[in-house]
């Protein structure tokens, strides 16, 4: 009778060594990264004692089935980014810096050459975010529908001074400003796939300005630590959404108080060319709303009188960003918390 193993069974053992071990060597390139020796059983991080009553702060995350993209892109450079940004950016929603990530990949058969590619979007988004990459874990998991088929999560604490409301009373005026995006991010990508398949659309079909449609669709997530946490220790930003699955429909409620609401003035709405491309197969309004974030990766409340300020430090990190609305004060408790008027320009 045949020996068995664990190799047999489609885990090598030897595969995931080499993998840890050119991990290892990507990070050593990266001094002040990691905080603890890859291939141990824990990471360990200091805190700082310059932080007043320090409150951790936890958020994980993935990034759906934009792996689908690419995989058929064969392009997996960039999807890292998308990890450490989906995690950071909730982070930043609650006035944390962010201090250590983890991510967990999982896949059917082990490639070290996409592995590889992966973990250096990972610490390219690390970098961006300023934060620690502490450990990860790759698993392999015989019996995918595909052998090449893998999933991400990551996983990112960070630190704040003190416990504070997450949601701050808001007052008739206060304006609502939409900070860029760099395109679709990483949430609706269903749908997409959907318009792609049903219409046997090529990802390689060039469709706005010479661009193909993957390349298009693989833009790294826009990471607005800098931006939001520069607004925040300038008293500048009452209360801010970061614009993921739901769009604005869905995660502006989230951060206002119970009597208000916020008037969306869609008129205003700067709508970039691939929610345009998207809408013309037969998405309406309110699905574009309410599945993409349609133009704005972040959405912050500010007090009228700061809007100078506010828009000038927004261009300092060199976003673009509009004033998309105000807040209202609600006239009864049945009032909706947020309000459309106006329509979005689909046009080309």
């Amino acid at each position: 009778m045949k020996k068995l193993s664990y190799s047999s069974s489609g885990v090598s053992i030897n595969k995931g060594n080499e993998f840890v071990s050119k991990i290892s060597n990507l990070i050593k390139k990266d001094k002040g990264l990691i905080k603890a020796e890859i291939g141990g059983f824990s990471g360990q991080f200091p805190l700082s004692s310059k932080i007043k009553k320090p409150i951790l702060v936890g958020a994980t995350d993935g990034v759906g089935t934009k792996i689908q993209i690419a995989e058929e892109m064969n392009d997996h450079k960039t999807i890292g980014i998308d990890l450490v940004a989906m995690c950071v950016n909730d982070l930043i929603v609650d006035k944390a810096t962010p201090l250590f990530f983890l991510d967990y990949i999982s896949t059917g058969k082990l490639d070290v050459s996409k592995g590889i590619d992966i973990i250096k979007g990972i610490i390219k988004g690390c970098k961006i975010s300023h934060c620690a990459l502490l450990g990860g874990e790759t698993a392999e998991h015989p019996g995918y529908d595909t052998k090449e088929k893998y999933d991400l999560a990551g996983f990112c604490v960070g630190v704040k001074s003190g416990i504070s409301k997450k949601i701050l009373q808001l007052k008739k005026n206060d304006l609502i400003i939409g900070i860029e995006s760099s395109g679709i991010h990483s949430n609706g990508f269903s749908l997409i796939r959907k318009i792609i398949k049903d219409n046997n659309i090529s990802l390689k079909k060039k469709i706005i300005k010479n661009s193909t449609l993957g390349k298009i669709l693989l833009k790294p997530t826009h990471i607005y630590v800098d931006v939001i946490l520069d607004l925040f220790s300038k008293n500048l930003i009452k209360t801010c959404s970061h614009i993921t699955g739901g769009g604005v429909t869905e995660n502006l409620p989230r951060s206002i108080s119970k009597n208000t609401k916020a008037v969306i003035d869609l008129n205003k709405w700067k709508l970039p060319a691939i929610f345009k491309w998207i809408s013309s197969f037969n998405v309406s309004q309110n699905e574009m709303l309410r599945t993409f974030n349609c133009g704005y990766g972040m959405v912050i409340i500010i007090d009228e009188k700061n809007v100078s300020r506010v828009t000038k430090i927004i261009k300092k990190y060199k976003y673009k960003s509009d004033i998309i609305g105000n807040i209202e004060i609600k006239k009864s408790a049945k009032e909706k918390s947020i309000e459309f008027i106006g329509r979005l320009d689909f046009n080309e």
